[in-house]
């Protein structure tokens, strides 16, 4: 059950506030016996509660009288204090987010092999964008097929904002599409890697007869997709391969693919609407 402690307020605070709503104005003393806080404590209880503008006081007479603030806009006040305090506790988060980033680096490769695999649609984007957030140097991203990796939903819009953040952080990003996928992907995929392509760390190219959809991460990590068997255009799994050797085979074989496919922006316009 919801209290008033729930948005801040101590014990006493919530006991003093509600004791005042039953009683309406009423005296520190009278305050005291209907709300079960000591006399010893009263004071200092309203003194915060009239801070929090909660509490209003009223010292024409003697002793002085107390009235609580109309409820709605007492929790109105609450929420609103709650909002800022935790507005600067996201604030102070963020900036030790900023400083560790500077600290805590991954090491390198060691040599093993390691593989990681993620199954199911959000795991394997979960999966899939965080290979792409730890690139440091080089992004290569293989599309011959439809994948859900390019979908100009959801998906899309993640990892082209993980494509974004990369290139803001001095990543180079190649992206290479199959000239029969191009024909099938609807235009608004292309809208919405479109801004990228300005950026002149980023190319995507066409190429004719290509085959499989990968990532190549720092040339030392291959991410596979494997697509569900039952659901053509739904991810399966992911398989995130850590292996230096295995991963300059793959960029060996990619090189001359890409040396070969055109700019996109060579091409005839086409994609569906």
């Amino acid at each position: 059950m919801a209290s008033l402690q729930d948005l801040g307020l101590t014990e006493y605070e919530a006991r003093v506030y509600s004791a005042l709503l039953r009683t309406g104005p009423t005296t520190a003393k009278q305050l005291s016996s209907a709300s079960g806080v000591p006399m010893g404590r009263i004071y200092d209880v309203l003194g915060d509660l009239e801070g929090a503008e909660l509490v209003r006081h009223q010292q024409a007479g003697r002793p002085t009288q107390y009235a609580p603030v109309e409820p709605r806009t007492a929790l109105a006040r609450l929420l609103e204090h709650r909002e800022r305090e935790l507005e600067a506790e996201l604030a102070q988060y963020e900036s030790v987010v900023a400083e560790l980033a500077g600290q805590l680096e991954a090491s390198g490769p060691s040599g093993e092999p390691f593989w990681t695999v993620a199954i199911g649609p959000e795991d394997t984007v979960d999966l899939l964008c965080e290979r792409l957030r730890a690139a440091t140097d080089h992004l290569v991203l293989v599309a011959a097929t439809p994948s859900p990796s390019f979908d100009i939903g959801d998906v899309g819009d993640r990892v082209a904002g993980e494509l974004a953040a990369a290139l803001d952080r001095g990543v180079d990003v190649s992206l290479l599409l199959s000239a029969s996928l191009l024909e099938v992907v609807p235009s608004g995929l292309l809208r919405d890697y479109g801004p990228l392509a300005a950026h002149p760390a980023f190319e995507l190219r066409v190429a004719e007869d290509l085959a499989g959809t990968f990532n190549l991460v720092d040339r030392t990590e291959v991410c596979i997709e494997v697509t569900n068997p039952l659901v053509a255009d739904e991810a399966f799994a992911l398989i995130a391969l850590a292996d230096p050797a295995f991963a300059a085979n793959v960029h060996a074989e990619f090189e001359p693919r890409w040396a070969e496919a055109r700019p996109l922006s060579e091409l005839p316009p086409t994609g569906n609407p």
